[in-house]
């Protein structure tokens, strides 16, 4: 029979990845301030740390240039114990002047770049792959650990050059068996986050208004894997499967997919960019849908 402990750890304990869009360039342009925005995203945290003292939240910046780990409530709780502070205050101290510097690093390398006309994305694929990585490493130091899940906090549109790594990350979480839940507040839906949701297992929501942001966290996001089986959580309806191609990284409902390594192309190339298998005009004349994954077979 499981211990107290195990099971706790088991059932009830969660250890929640956060991934914050902090881009500077999607919060110029909106009506909520990223400080508002910022409140309510500190009282969900507190809210989930509540839940269960042994809830564990880490918070991981994705900005357009970078990002970074900010916080863990583990190091953060056991500084505060030591020194005998506590409460919200004190706990997000820390959160608070990590990030402010970070997004002051993170337009410093805006400015340094020069300016063209790519998509003002965040860096999802890095963050995701940090995220990641964190939990691989809890997974490695016991047998009891909370379960992870990974929560996606994204508003910034997706950036088609970070296909390809952003679904070999939806797919190692897969493989792990780390759902990734996804809360756009943008103004056109990401594919990206609703296919990692869909196919890990995770809850995608996009609210249309941010006023009541802290109400959608709350009651969708702060539940942990074992008390979803009981409630009623949002259902992926109409989700976007399509593929960004390899040549011009743009988003595409039709294209050539190569039959050899799946890399995906927008117009017709007589040898393949990602595996250099050659192909043949009268085995590649016609486009395949890509979500439906008609591949031409290249000759051999």
């Amino acid at each position: 029979m499981a211990t107290v402990a195990s099971k706790l750890y088991s059932d009830d304990v969660s250890l929640l990845v956060l991934l914050l869009d902090t881009n500077p360039l999607f919060w110029s342009n909106r009506s909520t301030t990223f400080s508002q925005f910022l409140s309510h995203v500190l009282a969900f945290l507190n809210a989930v740390l509540g839940l269960n003292q042994l809830n564990r939240v880490v918070v991981i910046a994705t900005g357009y240039c970078s990002c970074d780990y900010i916080y863990d409530s583990s190091l953060t709780l056991s500084g505060n114990s030591e020194s005998g502070r506590t409460g919200m205050p004190a706990l997000f101290g820390s959160l608070l002047e990590k990030l402010e510097d970070f997004i002051d690093k993170d337009e410093e390398l805006i400015k340094e770049q020069e300016h063209d006309e790519r998509i003002a994305s965040s860096l999802l694929s890095g963050s995701l792959s940090m995220a990641l990585c964190y939990i691989q490493r809890i997974f490695r130091s016991g047998h009891l650990h909370p379960q992870p899940r990974i929560l996606c906090l994204q508003g910034s549109p997706d950036g088609p050059e970070q296909y390809v790594a952003v679904m070999n990350s939806i797919f190692s979480a897969q493989r792990l068996m780390v759902p990734i839940d996804s809360c756009y507040i943008g103004t056109q839906n990401s594919a990206f986050l609703q296919q990692a949701s869909y196919i890990t297992g995770g809850v995608h929501h996009a609210p249309k208004q941010l006023d009541g942001l802290f109400q959608f966290l709350t009651t969708i996001f702060a539940t942990d894997l074992h008390t979803r089986s009981f409630v009623q959580l949002p259902k992926p309806v109409g989700v976007d499967f399509r593929a960004s191609c390899f040549c011009h990284k743009k988003t595409i409902d039709m294209g050539y997919v190569c039959s050899v390594c799946l890399s995906i192309f927008c117009e017709h190339h007589k040898k393949c960019s990602t595996c250099g298998s050659v192909f043949g005009q009268s085995k590649l004349d016609g486009a395949s849908t890509v979500s439906d994954k008609k591949r031409k077979a290249p000759d051999s």
